[in-house]
């Protein structure tokens, strides 16, 4: 409902006489109203710091610009397939508060957490936090990428001693974070380090948590492709292993989990042309992560609205694998200024046109990838939405 003084939605005089105001995380916190009310003293929190005041479990919390979902969900499995009790929600569906008003009788407290949601938090204080990537999103609504970086590392702003904070040291902004609270650090990169706590060799995952022996785990069967999804998964099992799950468990989750939809998700294979569907690459980063899984050819579909980044990383990523690009959506014509002179690329009209056009040009053992590096609301409902659109178009071929 649209705010307004003339006697539609919520009039100013109601947020200033409020004894607390709980903000939607998709409400940008700068609105007249609210600045209003916070120069009025009211106070203004969100609904995870209001929830997260009501109970005592311990709280696993997971946040990063990309991957999120993907890393909850894994780590669900990981921990429901342990034995313990767990309640798992935030900004991947179920709002925390919802435990709250329920029987309160889980072990632990799973929640994807995002920017939004860390902005208006004072003392949440999770036990274990994972921040698996920092890199340019939502520059529509935050200032500069910096103050979006430190919305995302106040996750570990009340963790102290006796908690633990895992971070990706392959990001560059994280690998020179160092919280002063006290809260333990634990680090994973795909390369050896001695200062990591896990890392990939070969088809091997090796871990060296504290005051512990080396674990070994073996890749042969994990089925998520990228560099970006081993990270993920390391980070998981750095957070499985600071609450004591066991390393049979979480090796065999690592063997079964197939993924979620929409992400790198291989949805056909028609005429020797493989078909990805990487919907939820909604930014720059994670379309760049979804070009690099792959060696071969790759016709590139890509737009959407246009998010508020540079799009130089795109096309530097795609400059030797993307033999031609798709471009649709209100962001069509940015992807042609920041793409021209780069590789050939052509309009869509829709989802429809843009997999046609693909799957025209396509030669055996290329890739039809659907990486956006947009947010879908200019066509779409959602990026699920776009996703099912995508996988229609495939089977309409």
């Amino acid at each position: 409902m649209p705010f307004s003084s003339a006697g539609k939605g919520h009039k100013t005089e109601t947020f200033i006489n409020s004894d607390m105001i709980i903000v939607s995380p998709g409400v940008p916190l700068d609105i007249k109203p609210l600045l209003a009310a916070r120069d009025a003293g009211v106070p203004i929190t969100g609904e995870l710091e209001t929830a997260s005041r009501l109970f005592d479990t311990p709280v696993l919390a997971v946040t990063g610009t990309n991957g999120k979902t993907t890393a909850v969900t894994l780590l669900e499995e990981i921990i429901e397939k342990s034995g313990l009790n767990l309640f798992t929600g935030g900004n991947i569906g179920t709002p925390l508060i919802e435990y709250v008003s329920g029987e309160k009788n889980a072990d632990y407290i799973l929640l994807e957490v995002s920017s939004f949601q860390l902005d208006t938090t004072e003392k949440f204080n999770p036990a274990v936090s994972l921040i698996l990537n920092i890199t340019p999103d939502h520059l529509d609504r935050y200032e500069s990428f910096d103050a979006y970086a430190q919305s995302k590392l106040s996750i570990a702003r009340n963790q102290g001693i006796g908690r633990y904070v895992v971070v990706n040291d392959d990001d560059p902004l994280l690998h020179g974070f160092y919280p002063e609270s006290g809260v333990s650090v634990l680090r994973y990169g795909l390369k050896k380090r001695s200062d990591r706590n896990a890392y990939i060799e070969g088809n091997r995952l090796i871990v060296n948590m504290p005051l512990q022996t080396e674990q070994t785990y073996n890749l042969e069967r994990f089925s998520l492709q990228g560099e970006h999804n081993a990270g993920n998964l390391m980070g998981v099992v750095l957070v499985a292993l600071c609450i004591g799950v066991k390393q049979e468990i979480i090796q065999e989750v690592i063997g079964d989990f197939k993924g979620l939809p929409h992400r790198l998700e291989h949805v056909a294979k028609k005429e020797g042309v493989d078909f990805y569907n990487d919907s939820k690459a909604t930014n720059v980063d994670a379309a760049v992560k979804s070009l690099s899984a792959f060696e071969r050819p790759v016709i590139l579909i890509a737009g959407g609205i246009h998010k508020g980044g540079e799009y130089k990383p795109l096309v530097e990523a795609s400059r030797s694998r993307v033999k031609k690009g798709i471009f649709m959506g209100e962001a069509r014509h940015r992807l042609e200024e920041a793409f021209k002179d780069v590789i050939p690329y052509e309009f869509a009209e829709d989802m429809k046109d843009a997999v046609k056009k693909a799957f025209s040009v396509a030669d055996k053992d290329d890739v039809i990838l659907l990486a956006p590096a947009c947010s879908s609301f200019d066509m779409f409902m959602d990026y699920s939405h776009r996703g099912r659109v995508f996988k229609e178009a495939i089977e309409g071929l």
